[in-house]
């Protein structure tokens, strides 16, 4: 099964109207906000931002392993959206921490959620086995761009794909710090 599908459309001037389930809305733009929006199938009443791929297996360098629970499924029968999220964060953390590059309980550096989003293509359910791959997209000075992959079940197309991004701040100030050489060299051996 898959989601409807999404097609592309730029946002409307600043004055521009739109029949939105069978009212007239007003939609007030600034010109100077240029940006791609996805709208939903044809009922062309929800669109929302971003220009998220579909990505591929080989798209990745990395796989975590990732068990659904009963408990992950909503009334209608799919992992509810809210699971994606700590899919995503068990597999970025789960990778470096077994990887040593970072000590959740007693290191100086922690990473901080600072950015999330996600795109779903195609459900999910209990009792599914999900690869969730991850790659890197940037490395900063304090911050790294993580994008995520959810396969389900060896499918090669990905069921969700998302990113996040993480501020690497001292533990105790939770100021920005620089990312160390050793956490950089792991997370550049990410990138594709």
């Amino acid at each position: 099964m898959e989601w409807p599908r999404w097609r592309f459309c730029r946002e409307p001037g600043p004055s521009a109207t739109r029949r939105l389930d069978g009212g007239t809305a007003r939609l007030k733009a600034r010109s100077d906000e240029r940006r791609r929006t996805a709208r939903v199938g044809n009922t062309g009443s929800a669109c929302v931002t971003g220009t998220i791929e579909r990505t591929k297996r080989g798209d990745y360098r990395r796989f975590q392993a990732i068990s659904t629970r009963w408990m992950d499924n909503d009334v209608y029968g799919h992992v509810n959206n809210v699971v994606y999220y700590s899919w995503f964060d068990t597999a970025v953390n789960r990778l470096l921490v077994v990887n040593g590059v970072l000590d959740i309980h007693h290191g100086s550096t922690i990473g901080l959620v600072a950015e999330t989003g996600c795109r779903y293509f195609s459900p999910t359910a209990f009792p599914d086995e999900i690869q969730a791959g991850v790659r890197v997209a940037h490395v900063g000075t304090s911050s790294v761009r993580y994008e995520i992959g959810l396969f389900r079940n060896n499918e090669d197309d990905a069921a969700a794909v998302g990113h996040f991004v993480h501020v690497y701040v001292d533990r105790e100030t939770k100021r920005p710090v620089s990312v160390d050489d050793k956490m950089r060299g792991f997370l550049e051996s990410l990138k594709t």
